[in-house]
């Protein structure tokens, strides 16, 4: 039957590392020293969860005890803007993904927040390592205090849960970035608002970046759906291979995105080079109904003697008279020719 944690708060928090355990025969406990963490892990029976925050030292010092763990992963662990990745030590899989989210304290609505989860799953045991708090790994803390089936399952489904739920919480974004986009197509292809231009440029830095982490992600979690594993089991791989299929979700959304953008852009440019191309045309018109003004003019303005109509008392008005009628022959033309 399952149990649930009593006083689960207050013995993690005097223990600083939160910690999860439940043994062959079903009794759990939580908040392990560091001793019993190792004495679990290398007992290999029942099963432990050590959740590592690294912006606590007394955390850092607990995951560097745990026996076993080799020094170069756990200083990846305890490293920042690490790419994703997956490797095979002997007894465990280390592997990184990346959680995100959009920065609360900015008043950039398109500042993107990234954080490094890192897990170490072994037989019976699993460690995950994160920077401050972070949302999967809170869920499914509080689904365990509540009920211990799902570390029962095993680590390799416990392991599973937190990375659905770091996955799952890019759909949100996608959703943010799809109001954007629709957004700014209003503003250019409908109002062309002339400062849209770099909150383009700012929404599709944004897709790039999430297409930078994404890219790596879909080659973990190809590796995790159809690589054999000892640590993994088959009907675990079934549940990762939904997470795979999130992810290509995910990537197939971004390049979306990218392209509507890139049409976006193009929308934007080509509006500002047609009203370009008006404003040409406009100076255009003006400057060749001009010509016949400007050139009477400077021909009758010469200071030459005996210029024709020059002691005719209307040639003013008679001049006046023949530009203006050049002018509108001019614009005749311009009208045939479809240029005006």
């Amino acid at each position: 039957m399952a149990q649930s944690f009593p006083s689960i708060s207050s013995v993690n928090d005097q223990t600083h590392t939160r910690s999860y355990a439940i043994d062959a025969a079903g009794r759990s406990e939580c908040g392990a020293s560091l001793d019993e963490i190792n004495r679990v892990i290398s007992s290999e029976t029942g099963h432990i969860w050590v959740d590592v925050d690294i912006c606590d030292p007394k955390q850092i010092d607990v995951l560097k005890g745990i026996k076993g763990l080799h020094p170069l992963a756990v200083e990846d662990a305890l490293a920042k803007n690490s790419r994703p990745k997956l490797e095979e030590f002997p007894g465990y899989i280390f592997l990184i993904i990346i959680g995100i989210r959009f920065h609360e304290h900015t008043p950039d609505p398109y500042d993107l927040q990234t954080f490094d989860l890192c897990f170490f799953l072994g037989p019976n045991y699993l460690i995950t390592v994160h920077d401050g708090p972070t949302a999967a790994v809170d869920d499914v803390a509080e689904r365990i205090e509540k009920n211990t089936d799902l570390l029962s399952r095993g680590t390799d489904r416990l392991a599973h849960s937190i990375m659905d739920g770091a996955v799952d919480e890019y759909f949100p974004l996608l959703d943010k970035i799809d109001d954007f986009v629709d957004t700014l197509e209003q503003r250019v292809v409908v109002e062309f608002d002339e400062k849209a231009l770099p909150e383009i440029f700012a929404v599709k830095r944004l897709v790039l970046q999430i297409r930078r982490h994404v890219g790596p992600e879909r080659e973990v979690f190809n590796v995790l759906t159809n690589r054999p594993s000892k640590l993994l089991s088959l009907d675990s791989q079934i549940y990762y291979r939904d997470i795979y299929d999130h992810v290509l979700r995910i990537n197939d959304s971004i390049e979306t995105y990218r392209d509507l953008l890139s049409s976006v852009l193009d929308s934007y440019l080509t509006q500002v080079s047609n009203r370009l191309g008006k404003i040409t045309k406009g100076l255009s018109v003006i400057a060749t109904v001009s010509i016949p003004f400007v050139v009477i003019s400077g021909m009758w303005g010469m200071n030459v003697q005996h210029i024709p109509l020059s002691d005719y008392p209307h040639a003013f008005w008679l001049m006046l008279g023949l530009q203006l009628a050049l002018g509108l022959v001019l614009v005749l033309i311009l009208r045939i020719w479809k240029l005006l």
